[in-house]
């Protein structure tokens, strides 16, 4: 699969025409910063240095062709010669902006290479929206084929060994992505379909799901009117290891849910997967960025994460 870095063509920024790319497909490369539509950013947001490390934006090609349009990426990875095992990371429904970045980087510093997408630039960009019914319609138009879809493109084009500018010296020629020890983790939409990822996807080996929704929602809820599969309709057949990390009190995702997938886990007696619930969180208790952040539990969630991957992938 070919593939694209995004280098700096001019001194004022880079235009979408360097890069003969759809008006569209441009809509979700350069938007740098916190998503907009979550409020004023929280004081103790995270920001994890790139030195030692490997970073770049990268355009991938979708599964099927579709124009000129490729799916913004954003990798990280150790800078050092070698092969390095694979998290994919599954954004919010904000995109990719600079939490999900930041992600990325810290699960590089873990000696991980870490990729993320995002999946909602084929209509317009999530992390720049101001208001949440702009963020909401983008999402949704995002189907779960096309979703699934992503992702697996994403996987494709780290197994095919890629070309981001690396020097070949220090990396090798050989491929940088372990293909044989994918796992993937993500946030709040993203935790959904790590579930979904995790039955679906062979190259997947693990996952680690935060707060993502379990059951199809009303359909006059955000995403309930979308048909497509929800987690706990899969958990019975569920052969790879994922954990779940989920909120105490989250306004979204009722206990209930969280009880009903993990008897369906257990029942099924295929996987040590479960979910965990982490006391005085609320939903979105990890994105160190916005008002939901809980640092102790946000620690406490990344060890229990670094910790199922360290074992499993």
């Amino acid at each position: 699969m070919a593939d694209t870095i995004l280098p700096l063509t001019r001194p004022e920024g880079s235009l979408a025409t360097d890069f003969h790319l759809s008006r569209r497909g441009m809509a979700g490369l350069f938007f740098a910063g916190y998503a907009l539509s979550t409020g004023p950013v929280n004081a103790d947001a995270i920001t994890t240095p790139d030195d030692g490390l490997f970073v770049r934006d990268v355009l991938i090609p979708p599964l099927r062709a579709e124009g000129d349009y490729r799916i913004p990426g954003y990798i990280a990875m150790p800078a050092g010669k070698g092969k390095h095992k694979v998290i994919l990371v599954v954004s919010e429904v904000f995109g990719l902006h600079d939490y999900i970045r930041d992600v990325c980087r810290r699960w590089a510093r873990a000696g991980y290479c870490a990729l993320a997408i995002d999946f909602f630039a084929r209509k317009g960009n999530a992390a720049a929206a101001v208001d949440f019914d702009t963020v909401k319609a983008l999402v949704e138009a995002a189907s779960y084929q096309q979703v699934m879809g992503d992702l697996k493109a994403a996987s494709m084009w780290l197994d095919s060994r890629p070309d981001i500018g690396q020097q070949k010296k220090v990396l090798g020629d050989k491929g940088f992505a372990d293909m044989t020890s994918v796992g993937v983790t993500g946030f709040c939409w993203g935790g959904a379909i790590v579930w979904m990822a995790a039955a679906t996807m062979p190259v997947v080996k693990a996952g680690v799901a935060w707060y993502g929704r379990l059951e199809k929602p009303a359909p006059d809820q955000f995403m309930g009117g979308e048909n497509r599969p929800w987690p706990v309709e899969i958990a019975g057949s569920l052969n790879r290891p994922v954990l779940g990390l989920y909120a105490e009190n989250d306004g979204n995702i009722p206990a209930a849910s969280v009880q009903r997938m993990n008897d369906a886990l257990a029942a099924a007696r295929l996987t040590p997967s479960h979910i965990e619930v982490l006391r005085g969180t609320s939903h979105g208790f990890h994105a160190d960025y916005r008002a939901s952040y809980n640092a102790e539990q946000a620690k406490l969630g990344w060890a229990k994460a670094t910790a199922w991957f360290g074992k499993y992938l």
